[in-house]
């Protein structure tokens, strides 16, 4: 796995704007979080993953955290929109990895054409300052334990 954050051009959503920017150029001199999602709206992601980053925001926060975002295989417009669906929805800043590039760089992308989904991140949570990787978790298919806002918290 590539331990440094790629120079990959994506769309970003904060607070409900888009933006398209150079990944390691909005990440540089911050001490950040990123977790991954299968996908926007599905089950796991949307009831856990995203409302326990959410819900934790402020903890990550007083740990030196500058800032929280959420990496999915999806387009800005479905990122945007799930974003928005959460009523503190705009704490989190949204990445959409539309084509899969910064996932693959990373080696992150798993295919789930088995569940009519395509090619997909896996699901993980990372810890990264100033565009290194400082620790990555990734999940088993199925399972959502150790990427949670629950567990990463423990390890900043």
């Amino acid at each position: 796995m590539n331990k440094i954050i790629p120079s990959i051009k994506v769309p970003i959503i904060q607070k409900s704007i888009v933006s398209k920017v150079i990944l390691s150029d909005e990440l540089k001199n911050k001490k950040i979080i990123i977790f991954g999602v299968p996908g926007a709206f599905t089950p796991t992601c949307s009831e856990k993953h995203m409302p326990s980053y959410i819900k934790l925001h402020n903890e990550f926060f007083a740990k030196g955290v500058d800032d929280i975002y959420c990496l999915s295989v999806n387009d800005e417009y479905v990122m945007q929109a799930w974003l928005l669906s959460y009523t503190e929805g705009d704490k989190i800043i949204g990445i959409a990895d539309g084509n899969g590039e910064v996932s693959k760089n990373l080696n992150l992308l798993v295919d789930k054409s088995a569940n009519f989904m395509g090619m997909r991140c896996t699901r993980f949570a990372m810890i990264v300052q100033d565009n290194n990787i400082e620790e990555l978790l990734t999940e088993t298919p199925g399972e959502y334990k150790k990427t949670s806002a629950e567990n990463l918290l423990t390890k900043i």
